[in-house]
């Protein structure tokens, strides 16, 4: 067993009990939570300025409502006091064009660290690099709900301190202000609210109509292994070690000593992570529908927009705790290095846990999964067809924003859906999946409806759910070996095949040459579609900033769409509102006809991704630290040689020439090694 997985079990219980002693507290709240049924108000009582004595200011927990984000402010900061720390506003953001206030990150004083400049100053140290904070979100109710927490501190309360902070003082003149002008007063109220949404735990999966608890794992939970199953998991792990010592495995036990979560990822796999590893999605599909192989994957695409197999797992169960294990495991075999967009279903529990290890990191839904449920749950009416029909083209075609949003509220009208409060809360969650919010998150093809055809093809047809465990591990090395071959001739066919043009666009002859035949064919059908477009106009020019509207007919309905495109000669550089280059990793029709109207000759280098190449050179070998080798170290002589081995192996596969080479190389090189051991001994 991997030594890492000793040290997640520890980390593991620290939270757990962390995080026992939060529900706890939770119960200061009136009423019991488990009889919560809507809304209600708390009474909080400001025990510093107000006469009477009441209850305290309860620890805050995901889920709390707020009227406004001035009563989620003052509530925060009444419990900080009364804690004994202070607290600042860490981050906050605003309505795109707009100043209305969305969301905000309030944290401990103590939060972060004093910069190169303000380390020389004499004034006291004070920061820590707490993590305590809550994240406040504006939801669609127009209240301001927790949607993050963490309340362990890494250093000691000092109440004298804290009562001298900036946010306290505020608080202690606004409460002073309002006892003059209203003597009489006793309590100070904060309107505050806990939603049925909340207790049960997410919005809900959108493979399944159950509704999973939102909280801890039980440590008395476990895998449900069958005889023999457990043998079958040390043997493979064993075996793969052996064959290759890049392997990684990490496994948690319950306080039992139970087996509870598994994760693994083979060597090429870990180095696959360095090309393709800044866009993941993750594969629940054999959890949401109980197979009996509770299995997990993490996906990508290569070059060859094909999916590739990032890490796997088996998951006792779909709790906080699990989640966060499983994605620090994979995490620490990545050398910390998180993805920048990862791919997941709806769920409150995931989300809560990428927030918690991967929070740079854009999360986003499976778009294809969204469609496939609302288009699911409403199959039923008599106008399914006409819906699906509309609902695609105002998910999938809208340009801005407010077309979006003024498109749905029409479509909720004519269908009658607006007692469906299972869409609302997707249409509340619309920035994660309805691709006019998400164009400018990179996506590296992983963005269109056929999403969920890419996160689980690996397994797809091979996983039934009753499929048992030790069939799965023989179905999952028939599945790499398929998989790596594929690539293998799709590199092949790629390099020597000649794409037939269908235009006469110097585009089209230019990335001809350098994409691979999947990503070629996607992008010739933007260059087919430069035809569609009939008009340029300008409308703006700022210096060498110039903004262009490109109208493009349809070829179904000949609808005419007006696309706004800005062009800087000075690059040059484009961008087109469509957003088609973060969302496929390739420019549009639009933004071709803007080069071409300019007089650019080819497709700026900056627009070939070197992802899409067919001359894209991978090493399927997992990094070292360092290209140093100490001599006196047999440990880094192995890594060192078994690296400049699989280099050789790796060019080898290029052709049936490089193969040769590659065999007669290896042949003399160990010849070579045997001569001098033989001169050795003879000495």
């Amino acid at each position: 067993m991997d030594e890492s997985s000793q040290d997640s079990g520890q980390l593991l219980d620290n939270q757990s009990n962390g995080h026992e002693n939060d529900s706890e507290q939770m119960i200061e709240i009136e009423g019991d939570d488990n009889e919560i049924e809507g809304d209600f108000d708390a009474v909080i009582v400001d025990t510093e300025n107000g006469i009477s004595q009441g209850k305290h200011y309860p620890p805050p927990v995901v889920g709390m409502e707020f009227e406004s984000y001035d009563d989620a402010y003052n509530y925060y900061n009444c419990h900080a006091k009364e804690v004994g720390f202070a607290i600042r506003v860490k981050s906050s953001w605003t309505k795109r064009n707009s100043k209305e206030k969305r969301g905000a990150v309030l944290c401990c004083n103590c939060e972060g660290f004093k910069t190169m400049k303000e380390a020389n100053s004499r004034r006291r140290e004070t920061r820590t690099g707490c993590l305590a904070m809550i994240r406040l979100r504006l939801v669609e109710s127009g209240r301001w709900r927790v949607d993050e927490v963490k309340l362990e501190h890494n250093h000691l309360f000092d109440p004298e301190r804290a009562q001298n902070s900036k946010s306290h003082k505020k608080m202690d003149a606004g409460a002073k202000r309002k006892l003059e002008q209203t003597p009489d007063i006793e309590v100070r109220t904060i309107k505050l609210y806990r939603t049925p949404t909340v207790d049960s735990g997410t919005y809900g999966s959108l493979n399944s109509n159950e509704r999973e608890n939102f909280n801890y794992a039980d440590q008395s939970k476990h895998l449900k292994l069958k005889v023999g199953d457990a043998e079958v998991l040390y043997n493979y792990f064993c075996r793969a070690q052996l064959i290759n010592p890049h392997f990684f495995y990490s496994i948690d036990l319950n306080d039992e000593g139970k087996l509870r979560n598994v994760f693994w990822i083979d060597s090429r796999s870990r180095a696959a992570c360095r090309y393709f590893g800044d866009v993941v999605a993750f594969d629940s599909m054999c959890l949401s529908k109980k197979y009996e192989v509770p299995l997990v994957a993490f996906v990508g695409l290569n070059h060859h927009s094909q999916s590739v197999l990032l890490g796997c797992g088996l998951l006792a169960d779909q709790s906080l705790e699990t989640y966060i294990w499983f994605f620090r495991s994979w995490l620490t075999c990545m050398s910390g290095r998180p993805p920048q967009t990862i791919i997941t279903d709806q769920c409150r529990t995931l989300q809560a846990a990428i927030l918690e290890v991967f929070p740079r990191a854009h999360h986003r839904l499976c778009l294809s999964n969204v469609l496939r449920s609302i288009t699911e749950r409403l199959g039923e009416s008599q106008e399914s067809e006409t819906f699906q029909m509309i609902l695609n083209k105002i998910v999938c075609h809208s340009i801005k924003v407010e077309d979006f949003e003024l498109a749905w509220e029409d479509m909720i009208q004519k269908f009658g859906l607006r007692d469906y409060e299972w869409l609302r809360t997707l249409y509340e969650d619309r920035e994660r999946w309805v691709p006019v919010y998400v164009k400018d998150t990179f996506w590296a093809g992983m963005s269109s409806a056929r999403l969920g055809d890419a996160m689980c093809s690996i397994f797809d047809g091979y996983v039934h759910s009753e499929t048992s465990l030790k069939d799965f591990f023989e179905i999952y090395q028939l599945v790499l070996q398929k998989m790596h071959q594929k690539e293998v001739l799709d590199d092949i066919e790629s390099r020597d095949s000649c794409p037939v043009l269908k235009t006469s666009c110097y585009y089209e002859l230019q990335l001809s040459k350098v994409y691979t035949k999947e990503v070629f064919k996607a992008f010739q059908e933007e260059v087919e579609m430069v035809a569609n477009c009939f008009s340029i106009a300008q409308v703006h020019s700022n210096g060498s900033t110039i903004t262009y509207i490109v109208k493009e007919r349809e070829a179904e309905g000949g609808f005419i769409r007006n696309f706004e495109v800005m062009y800087d000669k000075g690059g040059p550089e484009v961008r087109c509102i469509c957003g088609c280059f973060n969302l496929k990793g390739y420019l549009c029709c639009h933004a071709l006809c803007i080069l071409s109207y300019n007089g650019v000759e080819e497709v700026p280098f900056q627009y070939i991704l070197s992802r899409w190449r067919k001359d894209f050179r991978r090493m399927y070998i997992p990094g070292l630290v360092s290209n140093t080798v100490d001599i006196t170290n047999p440990v880094q002589w192995f890594d060192h040689l078994y690296r400049q081995a699989l280099q050789v192996v790796e060019e080898g596969m290029i052709s049936q020439d490089h193969y040769m080479v590659a065999w007669q190389a290896f042949k003399e090189s160990l010849n070579k090694v045997r001569l001098v051991g033989a001169g050795m001994y003879e000495k």
